[in-house]
C-alpha cells in the first residue's frame, strides 16, 4: 500500500559515519520522501552519512522487518501502525506526511452506493488491515451495524494490479484505492466513486505517518533529529515549489510533469507534518476488536504530541 522508509544505523571503526538505507514504495503520498531522496536533502545536513535506498513489498514487510530490528524508521497508515503497537510494537508516530484522496471505485453502472454491491462483488484493496480496509468496516458499520460486511469479498492487491483489474472488467468489480491510481481511475469513462476515505471516517485523517523505534530515537537522537528536520524541509519543498517538485517526480513516479503537477495539488491532496484522525481510528478499531490498547495516552503514541491536529 504504500512507500515505507528505512533506517539501519552502523559506525565504521570509529569513523562515526552514519548508513542510512531507506525502503520506498510507489504513490503519491510519499512524494516529499523521493524530493529528500532527490534533492539529496539528508546529506545536507550531515557530512557522515551514507544513504541505500530499496523497496520493501508492503507495511506488513516493514512492520516485519522494524520487530526484528533491521529497520528503524518506516512510513505508513495509522492503522497498521496500531495494530503493530496493539501487538506490542515498540514504536511511535514521528510525524504526519500526506492527506489524500481515497476512494472506492466501480465500473459497475448500477453500484451506486455500498448497498448496490452484492455478494458476487469482488473488492480490491492492499491488505487485511490496510487503512482502505479499516475505512470500508468503518462505512459498513455506520451504514449497516456491521463492520464485517464485505470482508469476505476482499481480494488482497496491490494498488496497480488492483487498477488493472478493475480495468480489465472481469473478477474485480472494485477497488478501495489511493492516488495516483484513483486519480487515474477517475478519468476512465465509465469509472465512478462510490465512497470517499472522508466520508467513510466523517473527516480529515492522515493517510501516512512516519513511525520510528524506540531503540532508534532513544540510541541515535541526533541523526533522529537529522532525519525530522529533513523531512519537514521535504513536505516545505513540494508545498512551496509544486512546479520545480512536479519537474523532479517526473521519473520516480512514470508519469509527466503536468500529470504530476495535476494530481498533487489536486482536491484533498495535501503534504504536512500535521497528523489528523487518530482518534478516530483508535476508537472505532477498539470498539470492533482490531485492536485493544486500553487507557492509552497521545505520549505513548507520538514522539511530538503538539503534532496531533485533534477535532
Amino acid at each position: 500500500m504504500s512507500i515505507l522508509i528505512i533506517l539501519l544505523i552502523a559506525c565504521e571503526n570509529n569513523s562515526e559515519v552514519n548508513t542510512i538505507t531507506i525502503a520506498e514504495q510507489y504513490g503519491l503520498a510519499y512524494a516529499p520522501v523521493q524530493i529528500m531522496k532527490d534533492k539529496k536533502i539528508l546529506e545536507q545536513h550531515t557530512n557522515n552519512i551514507s544513504i541505500k535506498w530499496k523497496k520493501l513489498a508492503n507495511t506488513a514487510a516493514i512492520r516485519e522487518a522494524m520487530l526484528a530490528g533491521e529497520v528503524d524508521i518506516g512510513f505508513m497508515a495509522i492503522p497498521p501502525f496500531l495494530i503493530g503497537k496493539d501487538k506490542g510494537m515498540e514504536w511511535k508516530i514521528i510525524s504526519g506526511l500526506s492527506l489524500s484522496p481515497l476512494g472506492l471505485m466501480t465500473y459497475k453502472e448500477d453500484i451506486k452506493t455500498l448497498a448496490d454491491i452484492s455478494k458476487d462483488d469482488r473488492i480490491a484493496l492492499p491488505q487485511p488491515g490496510s487503512i482502505q480496509h479499516i475505512l470500508l468496516a468503518m462505512a459498513a458499520e455506520r451504514e449497516f451495524s456491521d463492520s464485517g460486511r464485505f470482508d469476505g469479498q476482499l481480494v488482497t492487491m496491490a494498488h496497480p494490479d488492483g487498477m488493472n483489474a478493475l480495468l480489465s472488467r472481469k473478477d474485480i468489480t472494485v477497488h478501495f484505492t489511493s492516488p495516483p491510481y484513483i486519480f487515474k481511475e477517475s478519468e476512465v469513462e465509465g469509472i465512478h466513486q462510490i465512497l470517499s476515505g472522508r466520508e467513510a471516517l466523517g473527516g480529515e485523517f492522515s493517510f501516512i505517518v512516519g513511525v520510528a523505534t524506540e531503540d532508534f530515537y532513544n540510541n541515535h537522537p541526533e541523526l533522529y533529529q537529522i532525519f525530522v528536520e529533513s523531512l519537514y524541509q521535504s513536505i516545505e519543498f513540494i508545498n512551496e515549489n509544486i512546479d520545480e517538485a512536479a519537474s523532479s517526480l517526473t521519473e520516480n513516479y512514470d508519469l509527466s510533469k503536468d500529470e504530476i503537477k495535476k494530481y498533487i495539488s489536486w482536491p484533498g491532496m495535501c503534504y504536512t507534518k500535521k497528523i489528523y484522525g487518530l482518534d478516530e481510528f483508535i476508537n472505532f478499531m477498539q470498539e470492533t476488536d482490531y485492536i485493544e490498547l486500553s487507557d492509552i495516552g497521545y505520549s505513548q503514541l507520538l514522539w511530538d504530541v503538539d503534532l496531533y491536529e485533534k477535532k
